[in-house]
């Protein structure tokens, strides 16, 4: 209740997410892709189709993707679903997931020893901790965290010689990698092994089934990893890994680790409060003076190496740390270990109650604690008081969920056979993406599109031709390709144009060629309309939006952003909106000569070779809105990455 506040008020119309706006629409967030991922299971199920694949997405360019999200949270989605609809379920789904870490983590420590009030702070930190908050207002590494805890306590319980416990704790701690948090699983799992040696001296009978036990859950989740590496990372756009350029963008810094609030972007939010990581330390020394040295070292080392790793590139020891450690080439975000962290130092913090909260140590005060007993309890109330105030952030804030949207109701009555795509396209390893995964829910068809940083290689190729549309530009002549996809429908989402940073100012364009190619409007509900080519008759309608300023060219895909030293050519095929008539002066440049070759409408002008800085005068024809497009057969590489020639001013005539 204490994460949800505010947003719980809305609980039954509003997502509890990350509060991103949506701007007439659902706002985008990974709650939108893990709510899709665990629906699917129940409407595969009810189906008659295997729950673990995803029918909808990227089709029919690729085969039905493996759905690793679906264990092992689907099916207790599923029941909720059913009962409460998509975006109250989803709100109770993240609440029960909240008890769950406290409860569980509670029981280990209850487990280790820990009196019920050390036991329940612990329980608190691990609940509450900020990362894992934040983790669980969209992403499922909130919720799967939930997983380490649990195997740790079912391995307590099954020291005593039980199997069925034994067998649960492997269970636990294998389904990490298989739900597809394989980066959590890189932590985790040694982390679990690890725990497993230190505690073999407070095993009271069957050793040898303990250690089976153990060594079963360790060889479980190097299966389940290997399993999800061979059918969803092989093949996929991540095939390759990640260079450390990409994990520098999410890396976190020092400071980040003592800020309550997110400096830059979620994924770096390493936030440990002020007065937990003291107590953690605090809990440190008393597993030292009480001989649990092994102990100690391990939850020492389970909340150091963790955070050292969140802080990337912006430490030496990542770099060869990425190159030796296997599967750690793959995530673009290094705090995805996190929760391992956050798991030992609740448990650090347990213990240092556990001194304050022992009787013997307030009896030497004599006449100032009467009754010691008591005095514990208070304490151990002011520090669960102390603990929550210091780990608290609002994580849980409220995104607009748009139910029910009639214009995606009116597609569900459609052919099942006929492919939907929706503008703005994005490649498929953009989260914007997860808006269309949540509104298929409803519609259940087919679509070139999807989000996943496991997609298909062939999804990336797909969204790459059909990325002109999103600014109006049909001189590649991407009907044919909707064609061929068996795409009927385009579904335009205004918001998402607005929302996008890469294409600002491109929504009138966009429309404009879909209705110059015959497509009209016939379903529409707040920010989204639905078109199709069999409306085609008639005038052509207005556009939701207002036309761009005429002084200003409209750059389109193709292009990086300006550096200062222009825009240069970031693919093959870049474009730019121009008005005016007679002709645009371009002013060129390439720190490597490269042939370009200039069209205006799609009908090519000349061919220019481009090294030196020069101006080039495109010819425009009448007064109005023209498309120049510059196409070049290499793009050379500068500076680490690909790029044409280079655009360093223009003057509209």
């Amino acid at each position: 209740m204490l994460a949800a506040i505010p947003g719980i008020e809305h609980i039954g119309s509003r997502f509890l997410a990350g509060g991103a706006p949506g701007y007439g629409e659902a706002a985008p967030g990974d709650h939108l892709q893990t709510t899709y991922h665990l629906w699917l299971f129940g409407d595969q199920i009810e189906h008659g189709r295997y729950p673990w694949r995803d029918p909808y997405s990227f089709r029919p360019e690729a085969k039905q993707t493996v759905n690793a999200a679906v264990w092992p949270y689907g099916v207790v989605f599923w029941p909720l679903y059913r009962v409460f609809g998509l975006v109250l379920a989803w709100n109770l789904f993240v609440l029960l997931t909240f008890v769950a870490a406290g409860l569980v983590a509670l029981a280990w420590l209850r487990e280790l020893g820990l009196p019920r009030g050390p036991a329940l702070l612990g329980g608190l930190a691990f609940e509450i901790a900020p990362y894992r908050t934040v983790q669980s207002a969209g992403h499922l590494l909130g919720p799967i965290a939930v997983l380490l805890p649990l195997s740790l306590w079912a391995l307590e319980r099954g020291r005593r010689g039980n199997p069925l416990w034994l067998l649960l704790s492997a269970l636990a701690i294998a389904s990490i990698p298989l739900s597809g948090q394989a980066h959590l699983a890189i932590g985790a799992v040694p982390f679990y092994a690890a725990y497993a040696l230190v505690r073999i001296p407070a095993v009271t009978r069957r050793l040898a089934l303990y250690l089976g036990g153990a060594a079963l859950g360790v060889a479980l989740s190097v299966g389940a990893g290997i399993l999800i590496d061979r059918v969803v990372v092989q093949g996929s756009v991540a095939a390759h890994g990640r260079s450390l350029s990409a994990v520098s963008a999410y890396s976190a810094d020092w400071l980040d680790f003592f800020t309550r609030h997110e400096r830059h972007g979620s994924e770096s939010f390493v936030f440990i409060g002020w007065v937990t990581p003291l107590a953690a330390l605090l809990g440190l020394y008393v597993l030292v003076r009480t001989r649990r040295s092994w102990l100690a070292g391990l939850l020492a080392v389970g909340a150091a190496v963790p955070m050292l790793l969140a802080l990337g590139t912006n430490t030496p020891l990542y770099r060869p740390v990425h190159a030796v450690v296997p599967g750690l080439n793959y995530p673009r975000v290094p705090e995805r270990l996190m929760p391992v962290a956050c798991l030992a130092i609740a448990a650090l913090v347990g213990f240092a109650l556990e001194l304050a909260s022992d009787g013997r140590v307030w009896s030497r005060f004599g006449r100032l604690t009467a009754d010691a007993a008591r005095t514990a309890a208070v304490v151990a109330g002011v520090a669960v008081v102390v603990v929550a105030v210091d780990l608290h952030f609002d994580a849980l804030k409220t995104s607009a969920a748009d139910a029910g949207n009639t214009a995606y109701k009116a597609l569900a009555g459609g052919p099942r056979g006929d492919r939907l795509l929706e503008l703005p396209v994005f490649l498929p390893d953009t989260d914007y993406g997860s808006v269309y995964q949540y509104y298929d829910i409803g519609a259940q068809r087919e679509r070139p599109g999807g989000y996943s940083t496991t997609a298909p290689v062939i999804a990336d190729v797909v969204a790459r031709k059909l990325q002109a549309l999103n600014c109006g530009d049909w001189t590649s002549r991407p009907g044919i390709e909707l064609q061929r996809l068996g795409v009927r429908e385009i579904a335009f989402h205004k918001g998402l144009f607005v929302l996008d940073p890469a294409v600002p100012g491109r929504t009138w364009f966009a429309w404009q060629g879909l209705v110059q190619h015959g497509y009209r409007p016939w379903a529409r509900d707040g920010a989204i309309t639905i078109l199709d080519r069999l409306h085609g008759h008639g005038p052509p309608p207005p556009a939701p939006v207002h036309e761009p300023p005429h002084d200003t060219a409209q750059f389109c895909a193709g292009w990086y952003s300006n550096d200062g030293n222009g825009r240069a050519m970031s693919a093959g095929h870049a474009a730019l909106w121009v008005y005016g008539s007679g002709a645009v002066r371009l002013v060129m440049r390439s720190y490597s000569p490269v042939s370009v070759t200039f069209s205006v409408g799609g009908h090519r002008r000349f061919v220019r070779r481009i090294s030196a800085l020069q101006e080039v005068r495109v010819p425009l024809g009448g007064a109005g809105w023209h498309l120049v497009s510059l196409d070049t057969p290499t793009l050379p590489e500068v500076d680490g990455r690909k790029e044409g020639a280079r655009l360093i001013a223009y003057s509209l005539g």
